[in-house]
């Protein structure tokens, strides 16, 4: 999610510098000499230096420079060291200005170089998810933490595996490339076992090997896999992770935990029990919600959570993606700021029989 600026205050930025030396002018020539103001015109310049290119500051430092002239032959100041001074003062600051901008451009440059890697990244480790995958139709929506970032600890995959439609949602520990690294390996296991593993306990089991030859220091990935076939229910295991959300034809939602808690991918060494499989009703006209704790963890500005169940009537919408969307956009307005943490949602609904292989990417 990136904070772009308003036309509104580009534009205010842009006469910054040219309203700055005006003013500068018109007080210089109302109160007269003896003020002192002529070396503010170095302002902009200055302001220049902060929100322009190079080019456009070495134009306002050259209309500053002639201002400064024509001020102070008006007002009789080269014919001592003060007219001088402010000369000196101008050209000073805009050589500042031109090398700040400058470097500003290259930053940017390098930031968008990294913003176009950042891209490639995600179209490789969270790739759209099928629009149709057996009896289902999928939508998916993710919102970094970081502002400037479109991927991070999150996870999320949709298989139409010959064992049924499976389906991983994710949220590894921690931030950052860490965080990034992790997920692309757990998915990577994912993709491969979700079609070789016909049990789906067996396939939980390879992502735990993999994941704990990879993690370190007690790291670990809160994980819920499911799997859809065509017997109207939907196998869940789950893996510390919040219980996902099922929305019925009538409006109501429930929430199915697990007969117990298990442990996050990567602590299985600690000992306990593993994760038990646990089939739920899931008929045509019913809708799946997978998500994150970047979701349910979102507050408001008085602290409170965002209420999750009391918002099921927003995916009514017959277009799924629309639905989807529709439920990303209050939690944005609840959040009224930027994410702390990452919150991924993968909406499933049964709506019939399909095979058609157009994919969809995060919203």
């Amino acid at each position: 999610m990136t904070v772009k600026k308003s036309p509104s205050s580009s534009v205010m930025l842009s006469w910054m510098p040219v309203a700055a030396m005006a003013v500068v002018a018109f007080v210089d020539i109302t109160a007269g000499p003896d003020v002192g103001l002529l070396p503010l015109v170095s302002l902009g310049p200055a302001f220049a230096g902060l929100v322009g290119g190079w080019r456009r500051t070495a134009v306002i430092g050259l209309v500053a420079t002639l201002l400064c002239v024509g001020l102070g032959l008006y007002n009789g100041l080269f014919d001592r060291p003060r007219g001088f001074t402010a000369m000196a003062s101008v050209a000073g600051v805009t050589g500042v200005g031109i090398a700040a901008a400058v470097m500003r451009s290259r930053r940017e440059a390098e930031l968008a170089s990294v913003r176009s890697i950042a891209e490639a990244a995600q179209r490789v480790l969270l790739r759209p998810v099928p629009l149709t995958a057996g009896p289902l139709h999928a939508a998916v929506s993710y919102t970094s933490a970081l502002a400037e970032a479109r991927i991070g600890g999150d996870l999320y995959e949709v298989v139409a595996s010959p064992h049924g439609v499976r389906v991983i949602v994710g949220d590894v520990q921690g931030k950052g490339l860490a965080a990034v690294e992790t997920a692309a390996r757990v998915l990577g296991a994912f993709r491969e076992a979700a079609y070789d593993e016909k049990d789906l306990v067996k396939l939980g089991e390879r992502l735990e090997r993999s994941v704990a030859r990879e993690l370190e220091d007690e790291k670990f990935v809160t994980a819920i896999l499911a799997e859809i076939g065509y017997d109207h229910q939907v196998v869940l295991l789950n893996y510390g992770h919040p219980a996902p959300m099922i929305v019925h034809p009538d409006g109501s939602a429930d929430f199915p935990d697990p007969p117990s808690y298990a442990l996050p991918l990567g602590l299985a060494a600690h000992g306990g029990p593993g994760p038990e499989p646990f089939p739920v009703p899931f008929t045509p006209g019913d809708q799946l919600l997978l998500y994150t704790d970047g979701v349910t963890e979102a507050r408001d500005e008085d602290g409170g959570f965002y209420p999750l169940a009391e918002r099921a009537d927003l995916l009514r919408d017959s277009d799924v993606h629309r639905a989807l969307d529709a439920l990303r956009e209050d939690l944005v307005r609840h959040a009224a700021g930027p994410h702390h943490d990452d919150a991924a949602m993968l909406l499933l609904r049964y709506q019939g029989h399909g095979g058609g292989q157009e994919a969809a990417g995060p919203a």
